[in-house]
C-alpha cells in the first residue's frame, strides 16, 4: 500500500460565503483504492477521481492504494497496520469487489473506530453476496429473477443435469459468481456446451454461483444518494449485453438519462430501487440494477453498495442529471461517513 499525501495542511476554514467544507476542518481523509479483487484497476480509477474531487474542494486527503494479494487475516492485519500509521480521521472507500464491498474492510475500519463512507459491514456483506441479497429482496416482495444455486464440488457435469437448468429456468440462462461485480465471470447462454463453459468461467471467481433465468427487457439503473432515488439511467450496450468490455471501453454503450419511460412506470422503478436499498440496509448511497420487462415490470438484478465513482460512471451520471456535480456527489458520500 503506497500512501500519496495531497498536502501537509490539516484543515481549513469555511469559504467566505459559508458554503465550504467546514465540517471537515482538521479532518484527514484516507481514500482507499486498489486492493486484492479482480476489479482492482477499476477501483484505482474511482479512487483517483475521488482524490481529484477532494483536492478541488481543498480537503486534506491521503490516497491509499492497497496492494494486490489475497483476502486473508494476514492481509487485513497489514492494511490495519498501514492505516494506523497514516492517522486518518475518515476513510473514503473507493474499493470494488472482494475486500472492499463484502464488508471486510468496513469491519476492519469499524473495529479501528475509523468512520467510513457507505454501508456498514453487515449490510455490505449481505448485498455483495448475490445469493443472500436475493433472499432478502424476495422476503421483502421485491421482484427478482428465478434462479438456482450451484456450489463447487456439487456440479454434475452430466448432460442431463445441464438440460435440467434449461427446463427449469427457460431457453436462455445467466451464469454469474455469487460474489463480484463489473460483470466479471458473467455469461448469457442458450445451449448446454455454452452453459458448461460459463459455469467453469464463473467458478474461477467464486466457489458458489447463480444460474438464473434470462429476462429480456430494458436495462436500467436507479442510483440512490442520501437515501433518495436519482433520475433513472437506461443502458444501451452495442454488445450482446452490458459486460465488462461494454462497461469500460469507450463508445460501446449509450446511456440515456433520464431514461425515456412513461411517468407511472418511471416512479415504480424508482420505488423498487429505493425499496431494495432500504431492504438491504444500504447506507446513504447505492446503485440498483434492474431489467424492465414489458410483462413483469421492473426486476431487480443486484444492488451495488460501492458503484463506480469516475466522472463517467453510472451513479455520477444520474447525480449530474439531478443537478449534483461530481465534486458535490463525493462530498455527499463523504458526509455519509459521519452518519450513525
Amino acid at each position: 500500500m503506497k500512501p500519496v499525501p495531497f498536502a501537509e495542511r490539516r484543515g481549513f476554514l469555511r469559504s467566505a460565503n459559508g458554503t465550504g467544507n467546514g465540517y471537515m476542518k482538521n479532518k484527514r481523509v484516507g481514500v482507499l483504492m486498489g486492493g486484492p479483487s479482480s476489479e482492482r484497476e477499476i477501483s484505482i480509477k474511482s479512487g483517483k477521481a475521488v482524490c481529484k474531487a477532494l483536492e478541488a474542494r481543498q480537503i486534506d486527503y491521503v490516497a491509499v492504494e492497497l496492494k494486490p494479494g489475497s483476502n486473508t487475516n494476514g492481509y487485513k492485519e497489514s492494511v490495519a497496520a498501514e492505516l494506523a500509521l497514516l492517522n486518518i480521521d475518515i476513510a473514503f472507500i473507493a474499493l470494488h469487489g472482494e475486500f472492499g464491498e463484502d464488508g471486510v474492510v468496513q469491519g476492519l475500519l469499524e473495529k479501528m473506530n475509523i468512520p467510513h463512507t457507505g454501508s456498514l459491514s453487515g449490510a455490505s456483506k449481505v448485498a455483495m453476496n448475490k445469493i443472500t441479497a436475493k433472499e432478502v429482496l424476495k422476503s421483502n416482495d421485491i421482484p427478482i429473477a428465478g434462479h438456482e444455486i450451484l456450489t463447487r464440488g456439487s456440479f454434475n457435469k452430466g448432460c442431463g443435469a445441464l438440460k435440467a437448468y434449461f427446463k427449469l429456468l427457460g431457453p436462455s440462462l445467466v451464469v454469474k459468481p455469487s460474489n463480484g461485480g463489473s460483470s466479471i465471470g458473467l455469461n448469457i447462454v442458450d445451449n448446454e456446451k455454452a452453459l458448461k463453459a460459463a459455469i467453469d468461467d464463473a467458478f474461477k471467481y467464486d466457489d458458489k454461483l447463480i444460474i438464473e433465468e434470462y429476462i429480456p427487457g430494458r436495462e436500467i439503473t436507479v442510483g440512490i444518494i442520501e437515501d433518495k432515488a436519482l433520475p433513472i439511467v437506461e443502458i444501451l450496450p452495442k454488445r450482446k449485453f452490458f459486460d465488462f468490455t461494454a462497461k469500460y471501453e469507450k463508445g460501446l454503450t449509450e446511456y440515456i438519462v433520464p431514461a425515456e419511460i412513461d411517468e407511472k412506470t418511471y416512479k415504480i422503478c424508482q420505488d423498487v430501487g429505493l425499496r431494495s436499498h432500504k431492504a438491504l440496509l444500504a447506507r446513504s448511497f447505492s446503485r440498483v440494477d434492474i431489467i424492465l420487462n414489458d410483462k413483469l415490470g421492473p426486476v431487480v438484478l443486484e444492488l451495488n453498495t460501492i458503484p463506480g465513482l469516475t466522472q463517467t460512471s453510472l451513479l455520477p451520471k444520474a447525480a449530474k442529471a439531478a443537478g449534483i456535480g461530481f465534486e458535490d456527489l463525493c462530498l455527499k458520500i463523504l458526509n455519509s461517513a459521519l452518519l450513525e
